[in-house]
């Protein structure tokens, strides 16, 4: 397809890849309809982004591109993949015949969109299972940030690339030598919880960023722009293709307590810096509160 410049993979670990799906077809439609809504968002964008809609909270915002996104996406994908299914951040829910769900952010950091912040992005996902991140198997994905030009995409059991250049993660340091990435909640008992895990965290780490997307730091940790990653609160369109970016360039993704990535936590790094990280929020009691 035009503009799909992920390059041939290499050959696919054969106890990792569900045989009867076509990654390089899926990754094709993933990164196809990413550039669009990435397209649509950037090239659409006003001089002043108004806020639409508010869900959680006043601060937690959707504009009319992120709906305009989503059913650009939702139109695309029923073009190229009718039988799949589509969960998508702004209300998208259509179950599938095929196995296969896309789960879909259309614009990932609104908020940076709203004030023109070039960390936003449109991230596509293909999965198989229920679309959870306790359950599913992720096939493929693309996070595409189009202010900046630059995609990121990752097939299950292949690798993960930008703009067609194999990634992979940091070796592991001590936590004191780590550039730590993370976000926050929009509820007011959230961030308050959150902030006091941040202010025990920050003096045994090298420094703290806080970029205002999910999927774009678990990309950037892939490629090496961040040490290690936390946050609690993510929805499963934060974090279908993210994951998959940073898995397939080598980061663990976990939750904590022995648990999957998800709501109450998503922890991704090199094994031995995840681990300790692990260990740290585990005795902060990270995931647990408002």
């Amino acid at each position: 397809m035009a503009g799909v410049s992920t390059p041939t993979p290499p050959p696919t670990a054969p106890d990792r890849l569900p045989q009867q799906h076509d990654l390089d077809a899926l990754l094709a439609v993933a990164e196809t309809v990413a550039r669009e809504a990435g397209a649509l968002v950037h090239e659409g964008r006003p001089e002043r982004v108004t806020v639409a809609a508010t869900k959680s909270s006043p601060q937690d915002v959707v504009t009319a591109m992120d709906v305009a996104s989503e059913t650009l996406l939702r139109r695309r994908l029923a073009e190229l993949r009718p039988d799949d299914g589509v969960l998508g951040e702004e209300g998208t829910d259509h179950a599938g015949t095929s196995g296969v769900t896309w789960v879909v952010d259309p614009i990932d950091g609104t908020v940076n969109y709203l004030y023109g912040i070039d960390d936003y992005a449109v991230s596509v996902a293909a999965v198989v299972g229920d679309p959870d991140p306790a359950t599913w198997t992720v096939l493929v994905g693309c996070v595409h940030a189009p202010a900046v030009g630059t995609t990121y995409t990752a097939a299950r059991g292949r690798g993960a690339w930008r703009d067609g250049v194999p990634l992979q993660v940091n070796a592991d340091v001590p936590l004191a030598l780590s550039l730590v990435g993370t976000g926050f909640g929009y509820e007011a008992e959230r961030r308050r919880a959150q902030g006091a895990v941040v202010a025990a965290l920050l003096p045994q780490v090298r420094d703290v960023r806080r970029i205002g997307s999910a999927a774009l730091d678990l990309c950037r940790l892939g490629a090496g722009g961040l040490d290690l990653y936390y946050e609690r609160g993510l929805n499963p369109w934060d974090l279908a293709a993210g994951q998959l970016v940073a898995q397939e360039a080598g980061a663990v993704v976990t939750g904590l307590h022995g648990r999957p990535p998800g709501r109450d936590m998503t922890v991704a790094g090199p094994p031995a810096g995840q681990a300790e990280l692990v260990r740290l929020l585990e005795g902060l009691r990270a995931d647990e509160g408002a």
